[in-house]
C-alpha cells in the first residue's frame, strides 16, 4: 500500500472509531512500525487533520463527543485527590476529555485524558505514578479545567454536585 493510500486509510480509521486508536495497532494493520505510523499522524496534522494524541492512541475530534453535551468544568485540588476527582465524574456516566490550565508564560495548555471509566481513572494515576510525572494542575496550585462528554445535562449537573460536595468545584 502507498503511503498517501495508507495515511487515507488511517484517517478514516480514525474518524469512525470512537475509540482512541493506539499507534501500535495501527502499526500491525499496516504492517509498518510504529515510528512510520507517528510520521503519518504528523503529515496528517499538518495537512489539517484535527488529529488528538490521548495516552491511549489516536482519535480525531469528529469521533469524540459525537452527539453528546460537552462542558466544562473548573477544580481545584491536590495532587492526590486526582483519582478521586475522576471517579466522581465518571461515576456519572461523564467521560473526562482534558485538563486544560492557564499557564503565565505558555497561556493555554491542554492535555487529552479521554477517561470513560474507573479503571481509566486508575490506569492514568498509575502511568502517572511510574513514570512520577506530576499532573498540570502543578503549575496552577491545583486550578484546572476539565473538558467533559456527558450523556445529558441530568449527568453533567451530578458532577456538579458531586464535585461541590467533595470541595473540589473551584467558584471563587
Amino acid at each position: 500500500m502507498e503511503a498517501v493510500e495508507r495515511r487515507k486509510e488511517i484517517l478514516s480509521i480514525l474518524k469512525s472509531s470512537e475509540r482512541p486508536v493506539s499507534a501500535a495497532s495501527l502499526a500491525a494493520r499496516f504492517d509498518v512500525s510504529r515510528q512510520i505510523i507517528v510520521g503519518d499522524i504528523a503529515l496528517l496534522r499538518a495537512a489539517g487533520a484535527d488529529i488528538q494524541a490521548t495516552p491511549r492512541g489516536y482519535l480525531t475530534a469528529a469521533s469524540s463527543g459525537r452527539g453528546q453535551l460537552v462542558r466544562q468544568v473548573a477544580c481545584r485540588h491536590t495532587s492526590e485527590d486526582v483519582r478521586t476527582e475522576l471517579y466522581a465524574m465518571v461515576d456519572e456516566g461523564v467521560t473526562v476529555r482534558d485538563v486544560i490550565v492557564e499557564h503565565p508564560i505558555y497561556g493555554q495548555l491542554t492535555g487529552m485524558l479521554l477517561v470513560r471509566s474507573r479503571h481509566d481513572a486508575d490506569e492514568f494515576v498509575r502511568a502517572s505514578m511510574r513514570t512520577e510525572a506530576q499532573p498540570l494542575s502543578v503549575l496552577t496550585q491545583g486550578i484546572h479545567l476539565h473538558t467533559l462528554i456527558c450523556p445529558d445535562e441530568a449527568s453533567y449537573q451530578r458532577v456538579l454536585e458531586k464535585l461541590r460536595s467533595l470541595g473540589f468545584l473551584y467558584e471563587s
